[in-house]
């Protein structure tokens, strides 16, 4: 009677707002084998994946950045340091910064997530034999378990970002002149470095029965996968008791949620569990730094979905994403433009406004010898992301902002943010691990 009871506050609180999602359960989420996971969880961490031996997974994916790196635009390849205080190594430095904010990730591995990255470059399609789509193509999807193994091939073929620049070391040579898959190619260079260490070895063998000659990068990709679907699986925040029935939110909170699922209409797009919809909207999001442009283009424009279909209707349209522990994933947006979470709803709520209004101040970013604000100086350029936007401007009033700003701290889980298994001291390659 007391549970009925308490169920019967939790809903009255909710006046004025919709239908909220179903919580999340066990069954979404695949089993995870824990010998596995912490397979993955040294690969993750370990530098040896980087074509100069320094740059690992969790340089832009850290737990101490709410598993991206705390910076608008990331130096990967080039870098020295963590979060906004990684530098410039002089003796190397970075052609440009990494082009898209880093984002989160939580609960990547849920069984209803069906697209990855910005732009969407990854996602499911049942037609495929892998069950997803790459840009790739369908020979270099064989051997990843799915989406969340798939999208290691990108990090570790990217200049900017894990396998340095044209000749610095094998990997990156291999890149450059397309050798990826097959004997000598990137992917089997990656993997003989880790099956050549004596741990790496025995750990393969012991999860997947597999001797060195036999591991191969899909393995490497697979295992990873796995440590993050259950190192950031995320479930246990406020805002989850609270869908469960178990406790109530304070009433800042419960304002931000009325106004979320209510008539601002938050929910239309940051709907489900994972609060997103898994499409693509142009939103009128800030566009600094590099852009997303071929090697022939000399632009500094990123156009989204666009880029992927190749259909004009999806220019400068970026997928919904998932708000979980949003709080901590700072800088926002897809150039990450906005390092304040109030100052980026405004923006949200009235992007041709706020696009006329932004500063450059409002980011961080690593001190870098590159022009970033090639768009937005562009009165030509800013008008064409201002052309997409399709949404009418929404009033926000500040007591608005900071109730959604409470409800949005609702959503941040303190297990998924220090993580299960954690940052190990070490690594099997005897490489610096990122603490």
């Amino acid at each position: 009677m007391r549970r009925i009871a308490m169920l019967l506050g939790l809903w009255a609180g909710m006046a004025g707002a919709g239908d909220l999602p179903d919580p999340l359960t066990a069954a979404d989420f695949p089993p995870v084998d824990m010998e596995e996971a912490r397979l993955g969880q040294l690969l993750f961490y370990d530098p040896i994946l980087s074509g100069n031996k320094e740059v690992s997974c969790a340089t832009c994916h850290h737990p101490r950045f709410g598993t991206s790196d705390g910076v608008s635009l990331g130096i990967g390849d080039g870098g020295q340091g963590l979060g906004p205080e990684r530098v410039t190594d002089p003796d190397n430095l970075p052609e440009q910064r990494v082009p898209r904010n880093a984002p989160g990730l939580f609960n990547l591995g849920a069984r209803q997530v069906r697209v990855l990255f910005h732009d969407g470059r990854i996602e499911r399609d049942p037609s495929r034999p892998s069950g997803f789509r790459t840009p790739m193509g369908p020979e270099m999807e064989r051997g990843f378990d799915g989406l969340l193994s798939a999208q290691t091939m990108f990090p570790v073929l990217s200049a900017d970002e894990m396998a340095g620049h044209y000749g610095e070391n094998a990997i990156s040579k291999a890149t450059r002149t397309g050798r990826i898959t097959g004997p000598g190619g990137t992917w089997d260079l990656l993997a003989r470095r880790v099956a050549a260490l004596p741990d790496y070895q025995r750990r393969f063998d012991s999860v997947y029965g597999l001797a060195p000659d036999q591991i191969h990068f899909t393995d490497i990709s697979n295992a990873i996968a796995v440590f993050m679907a259950h190192e950031w699986r995320s479930d246990s925040a406020p805002f989850d008791a609270y869908l469960r029935g178990q406790r109530g939110l304070d009433e800042p909170a419960m304002a931000g949620l009325r106004l979320f699922y209510g008539d601002k209409g938050c929910a239309d797009c940051h709907s489900g569990p994972l609060l997103t919809d898994q499409r693509f909207h142009a939103m009128g999001d800030v566009q600094i730094g590099p852009g997303k442009a071929a090697r022939f283009e000399s632009h500094a424009r990123d156009t989204g979905r666009m880029r992927v279909t190749g259909d004009p209707a999806d220019a400068y349209a970026f997928r919904t994403p998932s708000l979980r522990n949003v709080v901590l994933t700072a800088p926002y947006g897809h150039a990450g433009g906005h390092a304040d979470l109030a100052a980026y709803l405004r923006h949200h709520a009235d992007p041709v406004a706020g696009l006329a209004d932004y500063d450059i101040g409002q980011a961080v970013l690593p001190d870098l010898d590159v022009a970033d604000t090639r768009i937005m100086d562009d009165p030509a350029e800013v008008a064409a992301i201002v052309g997409a936007v399709t949404r009418p401007p929404m009033a926000l009033t500040e007591a608005e902002v900071a109730a959604l700003v409470a409800f949005l701290e609702s959503l941040t889980d303190p297990v998924a943010q220090s993580g299960r298994l954690g940052v190990p001291d070490k690594v099997p390659s005897g490489l610096e691990v990122a603490q």
